[in-house]
């Protein structure tokens, strides 16, 4: 198995593994969970997908293999023995700001799944999840490594809706000429409004469009997902004001502003 090893510059980390995925090279997927039957589970289910797959039961193990190779891809608990999944990403931004992070949370872990989100995870799942959604968001990941290495390839598929423009086969938003960095999540989310500008998208209908497989997800989920959403825009543009809360409905694209 190849790897890459970790005192590798991160940008060239980055370019080692889109094109190492995009040449048909099954993604090296790591899984750093304390819990044996989740993590012998997903472990399966990635192996059973072609991936090649490495698991850890807690954080520290997991960073002593790091230091010598890092995998393409992370499958990341946060509360385990040794060393958290948050001090893990952390150490792991620290050399790569690229490698691909899906945070596994339980479902009363709210500070910590948007602690996580904010030092740089890509994704989180919800425990209980199902394997047919970690399947989805790891795809759509590895997707996005692959399409950055042929960046040529096919015409692009674009949503333009005034200084937005959405990516629809890279996951990538840009506003006013600068790249917005959404997890898969949230992109979800922000097409589903940006595709119907003025019309209101209520929490249920966003819960679909960013947990399509059948996953429970609260209010309070989609809340912090859209106030994650506007932190990122007013980080580019600090008079960004186009995503509307319509109270006791839900929230839409505003449409007509400046």
């Amino acid at each position: 198995m190849r790897r890459r090893s970790l005192g590798t510059a991160p940008l060239f980390v980055a370019r080692c593994a889109r094109l190492r995925y995009a040449r048909g090279v099954s993604g090296a997927i790591a899984i750093v969970e304390d819990e044996q039957n989740i993590r012998d589970t997903v472990a399966f289910a990635l192996r059973r997908e072609g991936y090649q797959v490495t698991a850890f039961a807690d954080g520290a193990a997991a960073w002593e293999a790091f230091q010598r190779s890092l995998p393409d891809l992370v499958v990341l608990d946060i509360i385990m023995p040794r060393m958290d999944g948050l001090e893990l990403l952390r150490r792991i931004r620290s050399q790569s700001a690229t490698l691909p992070v899906i945070f596994v949370t339980s479902r009363d872990e709210e500070i910590d799944r948007v602690l996580g989100l904010e030092l740089g995870a890509d994704d989180y799942l919800c425990k209980p999840f199902s394997m047919r959604e970690l399947m989805a968001r790891v795809k759509v990941l590895f997707r996005r490594l692959a399409l950055a290495a042929h960046p040529g390839d096919d015409a692009e598929q674009l949503l333009e809706v005034g200084r937005l423009t959405l990516d629809l086969r890279r996951y990538t938003a840009i506003w006013e000429g600068s790249p917005v960095p959404l997890t898969v999540t949230e992109f979800m989310i922000l097409r589903a409004l940006a595709r119907r500008p003025g019309h209101v998208k209520t929490r249920e209908q966003l819960m679909d469009e960013g947990y399509p497989h059948d996953t429970f997800v609260s209010d309070r989920t989609i809340d912090s997902h859209i106030k994650r959403l506007r932190k990122k825009f007013l980080a580019i543009d600090a008079g960004f004001d186009r995503i509307d809360t319509v109270y006791g409905l839900g929230y839409r694209w505003a449409e007509g502003k400046a």
